[in-house]
């Protein structure tokens, strides 16, 4: 199967499925001499795997990292380096009900017409556990580009029609830190608890709900992203549309940008006043201008959609385009955004990672 493989210069391929016996990552163009710290690492998995709070699918699984090869005395070689993660808590019988139905808006109907073939356990390779490895890759990346003082964090800005205030950011390491006070990972105390307490209800009720994850890029500096194909929000639109249940991608002023008048949404200049750069008053470019970054933050949206098993009967139809009835069964999340944001911090790792080193030859050295 094609598809599976991110990145240029720094090039992930993920591989196993949902009910397997493991997931894992290959990443190629890691430079050598990198300290790995399998800590931070674990960490950014903790905060992805399923059955952290009651908000989330109560699948247990530790996803507890083995680093195969590429890592010698603690630091990279600058070979392929090797990431594996075991299933522990697989259960296949949950799915049996649906071997030859179709659930709606699952990718089991397209896998069994494409392939002529489908893993029914749990989605297979379409599964959101793939994601997990993702994550690890993600993590390094992360370490790569703290060597260069750039930071990622994102939080749940939205559940539903609940959204958040804008977050002012001081440090990295304080919006980390507000966010992880409580389980939906929203930096505003205030609307977290509301958005708990709704995501339960709907869990309570059988349901699903979408919501919305924002993620910041800071101190990324200027000339990241190619012309004019590979242009920086290109890349990013890709990375973030490519993982599960993403519907929905903006940058800077997104859609509301398109109501706005020019005089209105140009990025005046500031003049140079010290050497942090150049400024701009407002950032409706998102910190991207021409596909490349500007040095101003970089700041998107990613959208999700409910998680489509829900609780209730369904029609669908079966193998043989017959109508059928489905009711969702096994361990799901009433809504997937919680975790998701180490998911969409991951990805946006490894754009940056991989633009930071594809830029290293953009110009001769003096």
């Amino acid at each position: 199967m094609a598809g599976n493989s991110f990145g240029q210069l720094f090039r992930i391929t993920t591989f196993g499925e949902s009910h397997g016996e493991a997931i894992g990552v290959i990443i190629d163009g890691c430079p050598a001499q990198l300290d790995v710290d399998l800590d931070y690492i674990q960490g950014e998995l903790d905060k992805r795997k399923p059955g952290q709070s009651k908000i989330t699918t109560q699948r247990k699984e530790s996803d507890t990292v083995k680093i195969l090869s590429g890592v010698f005395e603690g630091k990279t070689t600058g070979t392929p380096i090797a990431m594996l993660i075991p299933n522990e808590d697989q259960r296949s019988k949950d799915y049996t009900h649906n071997v030859d139905v179709f659930r709606p808006s699952h990718a089991d109907y397209t896998y069994q017409t494409k392939y002529g073939i489908r893993d029914h356990r749990g989605g297979g390779r379409s599964s959101a556990r793939e994601t997990a490895a993702r994550v690890a890759a993600g993590a390094l990346a992360k370490l790569l580009l703290k060597t260069q003082g750039i930071e990622i964090v994102a939080h749940v800005s939205s559940v539903g029609r609940i959204n958040s205030p804008n977050i002012t950011i001081t440090t990295a390491d304080e919006f980390i830190a507000e966010r992880e006070k409580n389980i939906v990972r929203c930096a505003d105390p205030a609307t977290a608890e509301e958005m708990i307490a709704y995501i339960d209800s709907i869990r309570k009720q059988g349901d699903t709900v979408g919501g919305k994850v924002s993620c910041h890029i800071i101190n990324c500096p200027v000339g990241l992203g190619e012309p004019v194909f590979d242009k920086l929000h290109a890349d990013l639109g890709k990375a973030m549309l490519s993982i599960n249940a993403v519907h929905g991608f903006e940058y800077g002023s997104g859609f509301a940008g398109s109501e706005m008048r020019g005089s209105e949404h140009n990025d005046i200049f500031l003049p140079k006043s010290d050497e942090s750069g150049v400024k701009t008053i407002t950032n409706f470019s998102g910190g991207i201008q021409g596909g490349i970054s500007n040095g101003m933050p970089i700041e998107f949206k990613v959208a999700f959609k409910p998680v489509a098993t829900i609780m209730h009967a369904q029609a669908t139809i079966d193998s043989k385009g017959n109508a059928a009835e489905i009711s969702g069964k096994g361990r799901h999340d009433p809504c997937v955004v919680p975790r998701a944001v180490p998911i969409v911090e991951a990805m946006a790792a490894l754009v940056l990672a991989d633009h930071w080193l594809r830029n290293r030859n953009s110009i001769l050295p003096k």
